[in-house]
């Protein structure tokens, strides 16, 4: 991985740039809404940071392992056909619905996508949730979501990218390599077949009390970080 490439460095730079003034500008957008909005405007404006920065952290990590740049690809919020289970309908007790299911098993379906799609060369080959924070609660919906796309792209790897967390554990020191949590682990051992990898941004277990848009508990984030984060990527795209 290259972090000497001119390119490379753009990208980081503007991760540290964009989140800077999108964090420090969010409260006095928030603070102009009603109460009600206020919230709201908070949610939106970090949940767009978080995939404005790891489509940038993607892009470095792929052109700072030489690949050209035209080769990837993202698209935002797809949704697949996840079908239903053939033989969750053949062992419905009931007959009646049993048949009814059998008989128009096509249309049993759900549409279904995570944050952002990457594909080289047109291929899907990485899915990545963007969370302005994520807790233990939250990670055994994002492991069943990828499980669903598993079962439709198998082999399909799996990113967390998280401004903050809260799953415990050593992931908010942001070491080279968290050895995790133990909830986190426990979780993660019923979806062994989904490959997750946790990428944590900002230094320090989030506090409910303590938000980063209030300016007296502003967290800053490091060139490190995000290079930290980029390595990460790199190593799961194709080669």
């Amino acid at each position: 991985m290259n972090f000497n490439h001119p390119e490379v460095g753009r990208l980081v730079a503007e991760c540290i740039e964009h989140y800077e003034s999108v964090v420090r500008g969010v409260e006095a957008e928030a603070a102009s809404r009603d109460g009600r909005a206020y919230g709201g405007v908070i949610r939106s404006g970090k949940g767009t940071l978080v995939e404005d920065i790891a489509k940038r952290m993607l892009l470095a990590a792929w052109i700072g392992s030489g690949k050209d740049r035209g080769r990837l690809a993202f698209n935002l919020h797809k949704k697949y056909d996840i079908p239903i289970q053939p033989e969750y309908a053949r062992n419905i007790p009931d007959a009646e619905i049993r048949g009814e299911i059998l008989a128009r098993i096509k249309e049993y379906k759900i549409k279904h996508g995570t944050d952002i799609h990457v594909y080289a060369d047109k291929e899907f080959v990485l899915s990545v949730e963007c969370k302005a924070y994520a807790e233990n609660a939250m990670l055994k919906r994002i492991l069943f979501d990828a499980y669903l796309l598993q079962t439709r792209f198998p082999g399909l790897r799996f990113a967390l990218v998280q401004l903050e967390s809260m799953l415990g554990g050593d992931y908010s020191d942001l070491p080279p390599k968290p050895r995790g949590s133990k909830p986190s682990h426990t979780l993660m051992s019923y979806m062994d077949a989904v490959d997750l990898q946790i990428i944590t941004l900002l230094k320090g277990e989030r506090d409910v009390k303590r938000p980063i848009h209030k300016a007296e508990f502003y967290k800053k984030l490091t060139k490190s970080g995000v290079e930290n984060g980029i390595a990460v990527l790199a190593k799961m795209l194709p080669e």
